[in-house]
């Protein structure tokens, strides 16, 4: 059976608030639960994030998959760092296939990307050197035209 740990809405129209479960990869959202370890309160300002470390990280250990918007939670209430820190090899989910460093925002460019970006940069240094250096015909006789006999 595939556990999820997951967001179930619960509120009134337009004023949602969540409870983090634990549910069946396969039951609909708002459906059956195992468990419930937490609440989020996106209305709030600031967000309310109450979330049960022991039982999260229980549910992680047992091989819970937390979906994209639970791991950002459990990032902020600390809990993904702990689990993070007892796996011995780095950890693969949506979030970092799509190269997103949990709790810090967008990655920071690779080094192929770095690489790229000053030789893409050069042949812009060269066109602007040589337009510095040499002017162009038009240029000229606008400044002829332009200039006021003495």
């Amino acid at each position: 059976m595939a556990v999820k740990i997951r967001l179930l809405r619960v509120g009134k129209t337009k004023q949602p608030s969540y409870r983090v479960v634990v549910a069946d990869a396969r039951s609909p959202r708002d459906g059956r639960i195992i468990e419930t370890i937490g609440h989020y309160g996106p209305r709030a300002e600031p967000s309310r994030v109450d979330i049960d470390p022991d039982r999260a990280l229980a549910w992680l250990r047992q091989g819970a998959q937390p979906t994209e918007q639970v791991q950002k939670l459990l990032t902020v209430t600390g809990v993904w760092g702990t689990y993070q820190g007892e796996k011995s090899r780095p950890m693969v989910t949506k979030l970092n296939r799509r190269a997103y460093v949990t709790g810090r925002g967008a990655a920071q460019p690779s080094a192929t990307a770095k690489a790229a970006a000053p030789a893409d940069a050069a042949p812009d240094d060269a066109h602007a050197a040589a337009a510095d250096a040499e002017p162009t015909p038009e240029a000229s006789a606008d400044d002829a035209a332009t200039e006021e006999p003495s």
